[in-house]
């Protein structure tokens, strides 16, 4: 029996470590920022929570970069994947400065771009597992990142172009009244579909995270 490739071991190890830290990082990423943009119990520690999970979700890829380096399909999605988690980082304490400060544009304009950039954070990093499903040796695994993935960034096309139709009647200096009535739609059932269409690829998305990780854990325990 031959013995494991110490480096591939060292390797999948990160990686796991990775996946474990955006598995917790996601979450709470999204409930830190929605308490830090509309409540003052979080105000005391300023922009410090925001930047900590942020951080642990740039930790967490950087963990995952270790493994299969030379595989270019998967070094190009993580690495965009990297960028919009350092743009996120980067972003992030506005949300902060946008509840101290809301009638300044600058600081809703930068908070504007974060939500954008974190849904191509998002989708982004459904292609990464996407790409990670395909060079680990389960064929389960693979056939159910490949379905759930694209299920995902199909929602998340969709919330983008939610966005842009809600943005654009808005705009309308006059609404007629078939836009009015769009207009009035969206409104009231903006909150649902925001759920909708960023609460359930979230959910997705950790799945998989969680179900790669055990795969991965199993491959390098359960053999032996």
């Amino acid at each position: 029996m031959t013995s494991p490739n110490p480096q591939l071991l060292r390797s999948l190890g990160k990686l796991a470590r990775g996946l474990s830290a955006l598995f917790w990082g996601l979450p709470a990423a999204l409930l830190i920022s929605a308490e830090t943009a509309r409540a003052d119990w979080l105000k005391p520690l300023g922009f410090a929570p925001a930047l900590a999970v942020n951080g642990l979700i740039l930790y967490g890829l950087w963990q995952m970069s270790a493994f299969q380096k030379t595989e270019r399909p998967w070094r190009a999605a993580l690495d965009r994947t990297l960028l919009l988690a350092l743009v996120n980082l980067g972003l992030c304490p506005f949300i902060y400065w946008h509840n101290r400060l809301p009638e300044q544009p600058f600081f809703t304009d930068a908070v504007l771009l974060l939500e954008l950039a974190a849904v191509l954070f998002l989708f982004n990093l459904n292609l990464v597992l996407k790409r990670l499903g395909t060079m680990l040796p389960d064929e389960t695994l693979r056939q159910e990142t490949r379905q759930f993935t694209a299920m995902n960034r199909w929602l998340l096309v969709g919330l983008l172009l939610f966005c842009l139709v809600f943005i654009g009647f808005s705009q309308l200096p006059q609404p007629s009244l078939p836009a009015g009535r769009v207009l009035s739609f969206l409104n009231h059932a903006s909150g649902m579909l925001l759920v909708f269409f960023i609460l359930l690829p979230l959910a997705m998305t950790m799945a998989l995270i969680w179900k790669t990780k055990e795969v991965i854990l199993d491959a390098v325990f359960g053999a032996r």
